[in-house]
């Protein structure tokens, strides 16, 4: 039990760091494409120019989605945010109308952004074009980072988790070493001695990702309870994929640490068995 619990949680630990990596393509995609800008209308604009614009914007390989603020819309946000009646104040709407843009992930990038705000520039209708560049910037740096360190920390925690299922297995194999040893004394082949013991073995590395595997879908389960948005970044197919691999990656650790283990007690003299 003690060993079925140390591979359960070291393969758990596997499976959220595993379903990080899988899913971070589809989150660092989900940031970029969160991020949006502004185009200001001409204050003479028709608002048949208006639309045809915002469909031709629409039609644009680059762009994810657009949405239109008429100017009353802005004036009533702002009035909201600011907590106060700004048109009181002045007597009169001082805001434009605007188009939002949201970009596809392999655009928002600084580069990309330039040519398209270029592009953009060029309708009648607009008048300027309104992006916070530091955000994007620091998007894209935060992404990278984020991307390597999670690179470094699974790999170390792969090599922690071999280490610690491979300790495991050790020692409840070293618990048997007298049975071993009797039984080869009694003529048992070592292909008999070896094949309960590595049997075990699977079913412990099997049991034990079944329920890491349990673990990280009601982890998943809650994440997406609490944050309604998660489900965004989720693909389903991916975490089939982890869990099967998690299911895999525990009767491999186990299996493999179990046959060199057993090995050694087979080949161990007599008198070593005490110590």
């Amino acid at each position: 039990m003690t060993s079925l619990i140390s591979v359960t949680l070291v393969l758990f630990l596997l499976g959220l760091v595993g379903l990080l990596i899988l899913d971070a393509r589809k989150l660092s995609d989900f940031m970029k494409e969160s991020f949006g800008f502004s185009i200001m209308i001409k204050e003479n604009a028709k608002d048949v120019e208006i639309r045809l614009f915002q469909k031709t914007l629409d039609a644009k390989v680059y762009v994810k989605s657009t949405r239109f603020v008429p100017k009353e819309v802005a004036a009533s946000e702002l009035r909201k945010e600011l907590g106060e009646d700004f048109l009181q104040v002045l007597g009169y709407n001082p805001l434009l109308s605007s188009i939002d843009v949201y970009l596809k992930a392999d655009f928002a990038k600084p580069d990309s952004i330039k040519k398209i705000i270029s592009d953009i520039t060029k309708f009648p209708v607009v008048k300027e074009v309104y992006y916070q560049k530091s955000l994007l910037q620091a998007i894209n740096q935060n992404v990278k980072k984020i991307s390597l360190i999670l690179l470094a920390f699974s790999f170390l925690l792969l090599l922690i988790a071999v280490t610690l299922i491979n300790n495991t297995v050790r020692l409840m194999v070293y618990s048997k070493r007298f049975i071993i040893n009797t039984m080869q004394l009694v003529g048992a082949s070592s292909g008999f001695i070896r094949r309960p013991l590595l049997l075990r073995g699977i079913i412990q590395g099997m049991l034990g990702g079944l329920l890491a595997a349990g673990m990280v879908a009601v982890v998943i389960y809650l994440l997406q309870k609490e944050f309604k948005d998660f489900y965004l970044i989720q693909n389903y197919e991916n975490i089939v994929i982890l869990m099967t691999g998690m299911i895999a990656l525990g009767i491999l650790l186990t299996l493999t640490s179990t046959f060199f283990a057993v090995n050694k007690y087979l080949s161990v003299d007599e008198d070593k068995l005490y110590y």
